[in-house]
């Protein structure tokens, strides 16, 4: 399976990144590959080491003005001209989305993917890996969304908040 992963690039506390490396390396054992912003810096990096020594296959999708940034080695490299577009072929690339632990750009690249599910334009199973508790304030955001009707959907159609990586590829497992 190829598997999205919505994260930071930036170089995290240990409480961040010892899941996101647990995740990876469950990825890479099961065979699966790694669909990603294609970084070698940051938790990109720790995700991607551990899914490539775990013996999964990376899939970079970078953009050109971060194409310096790029990881050397993965098995696939594309370059996008910019953002949209990555995310484009990030998600075109994968049969299944994770959100973890980022900023602006990670929040942009799921409320996208929750957008397109919204509308039928997607059905990818969706995880948000709410490590250490990061997501909890998201989390009652969309809750509240349902509680209120501004979610057309169940919630639990759009997504499956998962608190550990291993529930997280389980649900993935389970559900394509």
């Amino acid at each position: 399976m190829n598997i999205c992963v919505f994260l930071s690039a930036a170089d995290l506390d240990e409480r961040y990144t010892r899941p996101a490396r647990e995740f990876a390396e469950l990825l890479g054992r099961a065979g699966h590959t790694l669909v990603w912003g294609g970084s070698d810096v940051g938790l990109m990096k720790v995700v991607a080491d551990g899914v490539q020594e775990a013996g999964g296959r990376l899939l970079g999708v970078s953009v050109e003005f971060l194409a310096n940034k790029a990881r050397p080695g993965a098995d696939e490299m594309v370059i996008a001209p910019d953002l949209a577009e990555r995310k484009r072929l990030l998600l075109e690339k994968a049969d299944a989305v994770v959100i973890m632990v980022g900023g602006t750009g990670t929040l942009d690249e799921a409320t996208e993917i929750l957008e397109l599910k919204k509308h039928g334009r997607a059905d990818k199973p969706v995880v948000l890996l709410n490590t250490a508790g990061f997501y909890d304030g998201l989390e009652t955001q969309f809750r509240r969304m349902e509680a209120e009707g501004f979610l057309p959907r169940p919630l639990a159609e759009l997504m499956f908040f998962a608190a550990e990586p291993a529930a997280a590829l389980a649900h993935l497992e389970s559900a394509t």
